[in-house]
C-alpha cells in the first residue's frame, strides 16, 4: 500500500503520481507528429497531381483522426497541471492552433462522407471543440494560462467559427451529391448519344476527345472539389491562416521581446516533453496551414475579375442549395409521435423555430464568407496584377519571334468545346471557363504517363496471334470431344485457360530458359488486363469463382512453378516424353476430381459452378485441356516439345488477343461509377488508354467480329463462332487436308 500511494507519514505520495507525465507528453508529441505527416502527405499528393484544392486522403475527419487529434490537444484540456515556463504557455496556445489547423485542412473530406458518417463525425468534432474551448476558458480563469490571453481568445473564437462553418457546410453535401448525380447521368447519356460509331471501333483521337468529356464531368463534380471551391472553404482557409499567424506572433513576441512578459518560476510536470510538444505542434500548424492557404489563394484567384474577365460585380445572394436541406426538414413532419394535440403542436413550432434559426445562421455564414472573399479579392488584386505584369515581361519576344509564334499556333490542334460538360452549381457560372482552362491538359498528362509504360512483353506475344483467322486458338484449347467427368461443365473465363496452358508450357522439357521467361512475363502482363476486363464486364459475378480459381492457380505457377500440388519442373525432368507429361497432368487433375466426387461435399456440383471449390474448377480445366492436347498429339506424331510450346504460345496469344478486344468497352465501362470514386476511375481509364496504345493498334488488324459487344466479353461466345473441330495453330495446311480426309465421317462447319 505504501509503495502505491502513501508515504511513511501516511500522506499521499504526490511526486510518484507525476512521474509518468513526461512520457504522456511524448505521447502527445507523437500524435502531433502523426497529424503533421498526414497533412504533409495530402499536400504533396495534391501538389503532384496539381489539385490545388488539396483533397484529403490521408487526413480526413473520421474516428481515427479524431482520436489522434484528441491526444494531440491534451494540453488544452489539462486543467490542473502547472505550466509556469514560457515554453509551457506557448505549448498551450499551439494545441489550440493545431485544432484550428486540422479543421481547416480537412474540410474537403466532408464531400466523401456518407450521410450517417457525416452526422456522427461532425457531432464528435463538435464535442471535442466545445470541450477544448470550455477547458481553455477555465484555465484562463484559474490562472493556469496566464500569458497570451488575447491570442487564446482569438484562437477560441476561430475554433468556434470553423466548427460552425464545417457543420453548416456539411448540410450541403447530401444535396449537392444528389444534384450532381442527376446532372452527371443526363450529361453521360448525352455524351454517349453523340458517339455515333461503336465504342469498340472508334479512332484513338475520337476516344481521347470522348474521355476528355467524361474527365471534365468527373473532375468538376468531384465532391471534394465541390467543397474545396465553395465560399465557406475559402473562408475556412482564411481563418486557418489567421490562426497560424496568431501562433507565430505569440512565439515571436515571446522569444524576441522577453522583457514584455513576466514568466513564473518553477518546473512543469511535463518537464522535457513540453519542448517536443511545442516543436511538433508548430511544425504541424505550419505544414497544415499550407493547403488551406493555397486553397484560399486559388479561390481568390478564381473569383478575381482579372481572371474571369468580368466586371467584378458580386452577387450578394444565398444560393438555394445552401438552405435546401433545412427547408426540406422544415416541411417534413416530426418522426416522434405525440398523443396529445397540444404537445404535437408545441413540438412542431419548436422544430420550425430551430430550423428558422439554422436557416438564418446558414444565410449569415454564406454572406459572411462572401464578404471575406470580397475583402480577400480586394487586397489581393494588386498582387495578381503584379504577377500578370511579370508574366508578360517574361513572355515578351523580339520582333523576329513572330514566325515561331505562328508556327506554334499552326501546330496546335483545335480542342473540343467542353463547356456543356462542366458540372457547376448555382452561382458558379463565372468559374466554367477557368475550370476548363485549368484541366484541359489532364488527359494528355495521363495519356503520356501511360504511353511510357507500354507492356512490351505482352505486345510481342500478341504479334504471334492468328489475327487473320479470328483467334482460332480460342476454339482449339478445349474440345467437346473430350468426355466430361462432372455432371455439368462450368463455363470458361478468360484467365483460367491462359493459366492452365501456361502451366503445361512450364512443364515441357527442352525449352530454352529465355523463351520460358518471355512467356511468363507476357502472361503476367496480360493477366493484369484480363482481370480488369473480367472485373468490369462480369457485372453479375457469374464467373467469380472460376476467376478465383485462375488467380490461385497462377500464384503457384508464377512463383513456385507448381500447378496446385504438382511440381512442374520436377515433372519435366522425370517424364520421358511430352505425351507422358500431358498424361500425368491429366491423371493428377482426374484423381483430384474423382477424390472430390467421393466426399460428401460433391453435392455442390449439382448446385451450380458458383458453389464449386476453386481447386476443383482448376482441376477440371487442366483435365479438359491436357486431354485435348493429347488427342492432337496422337494425330501429330512429330508434335513434340518445341512445336507444342510454340502451339501453346499461339493459343495463349489468341485467348489474350480475343479478350483484349474488349479494352475499349472496358475503358468506357469504367466511366460510370459512384460520385466519390468517379474521377479516379476516369483517370485510370485515360492511363489504360495510353498504356495500351500499341496493343489496340495491333488488335485493329483483326477482321471485324460479328459478335455484339456484350457477347465479346465472354470466351464461350467466341467459341460458339467456331467449329467443333479441334486443331492446333501450328498445323500446316497440308496436314489439315490429310486430317480432314482421315475424319471424313464427321461433318465440320468452320466459321472463319
Amino acid at each position: 500500500m505504501g509503495k502505491l500511494g502513501c508515504g511513511i507519514d501516511g500522506g499521499l505520495n504526490e511526486a510518484k503520481f507525476s512521474e509518468p507525465i513526461p512520457w504522456i507528453g511524448l505521447y502527445i508529441a507523437v500524435a502531433s507528429l502523426a497529424c503533421a505527416i498526414a497533412m504533409a502527405a495530402d499536400f504533396i499528393r495534391g501538389f503532384r497531381q496539381q489539385k490545388f484544392w488539396f483533397p484529403s486522403k490521408f487526413f480526413s475527419i473520421n474516428a481515427t483522426s479524431l482520436t489522434i487529434i484528441a491526444v494531440a490537444v491534451k494540453l488544452s484540456v489539462d486543467l490542473n497541471t502547472a505550466m509556469p515556463r514560457r515554453v509551457d504557455q506557448l505549448a498551450k496556445l499551439s494545441s489550440g492552433a493545431l485544432l484550428c489547423t486540422v479543421m481547416g485542412n480537412s474540410m474537403p473530406s466532408l464531400g466523401t462522407m456518407e450521410n450517417n458518417d457525416l452526422c456522427t463525425n461532425i457531432i464528435a468534432l463538435g464535442i471535442l471543440v466545445v470541450t477544448v474551448i470550455v477547458n481553455t476558458g477555465v484555465q484562463l480563469g484559474t490562472g493556469v494560462i496566464y500569458l497570451h490571453w488575447k491570442e487564446h481568445a482569438l484562437i477560441m473564437f476561430l475554433m468556434l467559427i470553423l466548427l460552425v462553418i464545417l457543420s453548416f457546410s456539411a448540410l450541403t453535401v447530401p444535396v449537392n451529391k444528389n444534384y450532381f448525380q442527376y446532372k452527371y447521368n443526363k450529361k453521360y447519356g448525352m455524351a454517349l448519344k453523340e458517339d455515333s460509331n461503336e465504342t469498340s471501333k472508334r479512332e484513338d483521337r475520337e476516344l481521347k476527345e470522348d474521355i476528355m468529356k467524361f474527365w471534365m464531368m468527373a473532375h468538376t463534380c468531384n465532391p471534394q472539389f465541390v467543397v474545396g471551391r465553395s465560399v465557406t472553404c475559402t473562408a475556412a482557409g482564411a481563418f486557418c491562416l489567421l490562426g497560424a499567424m496568431t501562433l507565430a506572433e505569440a512565439m515571436l513576441r515571446s522569444y524576441l521581446m522577453p522583457w514584455s512578459f513576466k514568466f513564473c518560476t518553477g518546473e512543469s510536470d511535463y518537464e522535457w516533453s513540453t519542448i517536443l510538444i511545442l516543436i511538433t505542434q508548430t511544425i504541424a500548424v505550419g505544414v497544415g496551414t499550407i493547403a488551406p492557404a493555397i486553397r484560399w489563394f486559388t479561390a481568390v484567384n478564381f473569383r478575381c475579375p482579372i481572371r474571369t474577365k468580368k466586371n467584378g460585380k458580386r452577387k450578394w445572394t444565398v444560393e438555394r442549395y445552401w438552405i435546401q436541406l433545412l427547408v426540406e426538414m422544415k416541411e417534413c413532419p416530426l418522426s416522434i409521435r405525440f398523443e396529445d394535440r397540444f404537445c404535437k403542436k408545441f413540438a412542431h413550432d419548436v422544430k420550425n423555430k430551430l430550423l428558422d434559426l439554422c436557416i438564418g445562421m446558414q444565410t449569415g455564414i454564406v454572406l459572411g464568407s462572401k464578404v471575406i472573399q470580397f475583402i480577400s479579392v480586394y487586397f489581393m488584386i494588386q498582387i495578381l496584377l503584379f504577377c500578370d505584369f511579370c508574366k508578360k515581361l517574361k513572355t515578351m519576344k523580339p520582333k523576329n519571334g513572330i514566325s515561331s509564334d505562328s508556327g506554334s499556333e499552326s501546330r496546335s490542334t483545335p480542342k473540343p468545346d467542353l463547356r456543356r460538360y462542366v458540372m457547376h452549381l448555382e452561382g458558379e457560372d463565372e468559374l466554367v471557363e477557368l475550370m476548363i482552362k485549368n484541366n484541359f491538359d489532364a488527359t494528355d498528362h495521363w495519356l503520356r504517363r501511360g504511353e511510357r509504360k507500354q507492356p512490351k512483353h505482352l505486345t510481342e506475344l500478341l504479334e504471334k496471334s492468328t489475327f487473320a483467322e479470328g483467334f482460332k486458338g480460342v476454339r482449339d484449347f478445349d474440345s467437346d470431344l473430350v468426355l466430361s467427368l462432372v455432371c455439368d461443365e462450368p463455363p470458361n473465363c478468360w484467365a483460367l485457360p491462359v493459366v492452365t496452358l501456361t502451366a503445361i508450357a512450364v512443364a515441357l522439357p527442352n525449352v530454352s530458359g529465355s523463351l520460358m521467361k518471355q512467356l511468363m512475363r507476357s502472361v503476367n502482363e496480360g493477366l493484369v488486363y484480363v482481370r480488369l476486363i473480367e472485373d468490369n464486364l462480369d457485372a453479375k459475378g457469374e464467373l467469380l469463382n472460376i476467376r478465383k480459381a485462375a488467380n490461385v492457380a497462377w500464384v503457384g505457377v508464377d512463383l513456385f512453378h507448381k500447378w496446385l500440388d504438382v511440381d512442374l519442373r520436377k515433372l519435366s525432368f522425370q517424364a520421358e516424353s511430352t505425351k507422358e507429361i500431358l498424361e500425368k497432368l491429366s491423371d493428377a487433375a482426374k484423381d483430384r476430381l474423382e477424390e472430390f466426387m467421393k466426399t460428401p461435399m460433391n453435392q455442390c456440383l449439382k448446385e451450380g459452378h458458383s458453389k464449386w471449390p476453386i481447386k476443383i474448377l482448376a482441376a477440371n480445366s487442366m483435365y479438359r485441356i491436357s486431354q485435348t492436347l493429347l488427342q492432337n498429339c496422337e494425330r501429330r506424331k512429330d508434335f513434340i516439345d518445341e512445336r507444342l510450346f510454340e502451339a501453346l504460345t499461339v493459343m495463349i496469344s489468341d485467348i489474350l488477343g480475343a479478350c483484349l478486344t474488349n479494352l475499349r468497352q472496358v475503358i468506357f465501362h469504367c466511366l460510370s461509377r459512384a460520385v466519390t470514386d468517379r474521377e479516379h476511375c476516369v483517370r485510370r481509364a485515360v492511363f489504360i488508354l495510353g498504356k495500351t496504345e500499341k496493343i489496340r493498334k495491333l488488335l485493329d488488324q483483326q477482321p471485324i467480329s460479328t459478335l455484339d459487344p456484350d457477347q465479346m466479353a465472354y470466351i464461350d461466345e467466341w467459341r460458339s463462332m467456331h467449329d467443333l473441330k479441334i486443331t492446333l495453330p501450328s498445323i500446316p495446311s497440308s496436314a489439315k487436308s490429310e486430317k480432314a480426309l482421315s475424319t471424313s465421317s464427321d461433318l465440320y462447319i468452320t466459321i472463319e
